[in-house]
């Protein structure tokens, strides 16, 4: 794979942020190492791959940011899915989702909400977690709760492509018995794809049976980290790897700020949408 003209900048942005570094948001929850290592600090090879792909795309900028929004417009098998523009503080502890059609998600932390009360609640908590989760993947491989291991590297259009296993503790979101697979670009070390099962709301030997995966692509750096402005889904299994497109994302308008005090409380006219169960 030749060196592309992203892969360079990537380098002398990272490069010059090493020599300048910001300091953390003074209230900003900076995620810590989950692996007790191998002795003398040392983390153990597969979460020392987590962290090589979120330094590739400097997470620790990222967290200098309090907040962060995106527009995404969403189809699979050629319909549209989702649209609407997606608000979450930079450590996902908050988010806001403002859908096209005007009606409105939140979490405030706690609690799901959505606005108006007579807005379609079907897959209401799997859009408030899912979009934004894939999103902010490269900057939350090592949140606490993340369990690592090291896979054999895989071959894409020639390429080797190394990889690593994501899977999560007990109580770790809605689903934590979900997972997935990692694969890093062998040039940039940025993330190429991640495989992914769905167990919301099905058991874990249902959803094992049709694993998909999503292609980041059209890297774009917004001060000084790199984001992929294309999402495409495909089938996947291991013998052959990334199959058949059955869906896309585009994403754009993506900006740093600095939140206002009210943007992630519940609104007036809305309901509590709870955990499934």
């Amino acid at each position: 794979m030749k060196r592309t003209l992203l892969s360079l900048l990537i380098m002398v942005v990272f490069s010059c942020n090493q020599n300048e570094k910001k300091e953390p948001l003074a209230d900003e929850k900076i995620m810590t190492e989950p692996d007790e290592g191998i002795g003398d600090g040392a983390v153990s090879p597969a979460v020392a791959f987590a962290q090589n792909i979120e330094s590739a795309h400097n997470k620790e900028t990222w967290n200098t940011y309090k907040a962060v929004a995106f527009d995404i417009d969403l189809t699979f098998g050629g319909n549209p899915r989702f649209s609407g523009k997606i608000t979450s503080l930079t450590n996902s502890s908050k988010i806001r989702i403002d859908k096209e059609d005007g009606a409105k998600l939140i979490y405030d932390g706690k609690e799901v909400f959505l606005c108006p009360k007579i807005a379609e609640e079907k897959g209401a908590r799997f859009d408030m977690f899912t979009w934004q989760y894939f999103f902010a993947l490269p900057f939350k491989l090592t949140d606490p709760g993340t369990n690592w291991e090291v896979l054999g590297s895989q071959k894409i259009a020639g390429d080797s492509f190394n990889r690593g296993k994501l899977a999560f503790e007990n109580q770790i979101g809605d689903s934590s018995k979900d997972w997935y697979i990692i694969y890093q670009e062998p040039e940039t070390g940025l993330l190429h794809s991640a495989v992914y099962i769905v167990t919301f709301g099905t058991a874990i030997e249902k959803a094992e049976e049709n694993p998909h995966v999503i292609v980041y692509k059209d890297y774009i750096v917004l001060d000084g980290v790199p984001f992929a402005t294309t999402w495409t889904f495909h089938n996947w299994d291991e013998k052959d790897g990334i199959g058949k497109q059955i869906g896309e994302a585009k994403i754009s308008n993506i900006n740093f700020f600095k939140p206002k005090d009210d943007l992630f409380e519940k609104p007036e006219d809305s309901k509590l949408i709870p955990p499934m169960g």
